[in-house]
């Protein structure tokens, strides 16, 4: 019976032979239903645009990395502090190098103005701001997806809703209670269902996804941090 409905539904629109096509469906739907399509390919849109982009910038951000730990080590092992910043300001797509600059920057700042105590706390503070600001760089976006991913199957219930409303809108209106009154109807509510869907999943997927790559970063910088921290110990008790 379901599957009955579902045929009629889609074939027949509003009382209108229509093709399988998304096109078709859309063009004999009523206006609501269009309108919430409409946003929910306005929502897809942007999900797919977010995900591009974080995809590009989570790869760049792995491959730089690479490349900068095993130039800026060489560095700091020959105590070229200058060196292994400009090395970092090359590779500026790396959470790492982000974090490792304003490490060594903060570093070499306090070590002549402040005193030999604070030298330490001063850098630990400036590699706790570097890594909280990357962290809110590469979680920007993911926010949106969560968004999307959560609201879109709402927004094809509404039209689901739509779609009910006007398959009793056509029990009345032919005095019948027969697939032929109501398949206009289901038919908008499946599709716009159909389309909440397609549009949520993807985007709760890829949110889940992207999150555990941003937690992946965090603890890279956070051992960053830490290593680097180390670093300037052993090199302020070496030169006493």
């Amino acid at each position: 019976m379901l599957a009955n409905l579902c045929l009629l539904g889609l074939t027949f629109i509003q009382g209108q032979a229509v093709g399988w096509d998304v096109v078709s469906m859309v063009k004999a739907m009523g206006w609501p239903a269009r309108i919430v399509v409409i946003i929910l390919f306005l929502m897809s849109a942007w999900s797919v645009g977010i995900m591009i982009d974080r995809v590009l910038m989570y790869s760049a951000a792995r491959k730089q990395s690479r490349i900068f730990v095993q130039q800026v080590a060489g560095a700091l092992r020959e105590g070229k502090l200058d060196e292994a910043i400009s090395i970092a300001e090359r590779n500026k797509k790396s959470h790492i190098a982000k974090v490792v600059a304003t490490g060594l920057s903060e570093f070499q700042s306090a070590s002549a103005q402040v005193s030999e105590a604070e030298v330490i706390e001063a850098a630990k503070r400036g590699l706790e701001r570097s890594v909280a600001i990357v962290h809110a760089e590469m979680k920007r976006g993911l926010s949106g997806l969560a968004t999307i991913g959560s609201t879109a199957p709402f927004v094809g219930l509404f039209g689901t809703v739509v779609g009910i409303i006007n398959a009793f809108k056509g029990i009345s209106a032919e005095k019948a209670t027969g697939l032929s009154a109501v398949a206009g109807g289901i038919a908008e509510a499946l599709v716009t269902t159909a389309f909440g869907l397609f549009v949520a999943v993807p985007a709760v997927w890829t949110y889940n996804y992207f999150t555990n790559k941003v937690e992946a970063f965090d603890v890279e910088m956070d051992n960053s941090s830490m290593e680097l921290i180390n670093y300037f110990i052993t090199r302020r008790a070496g030169k006493k």
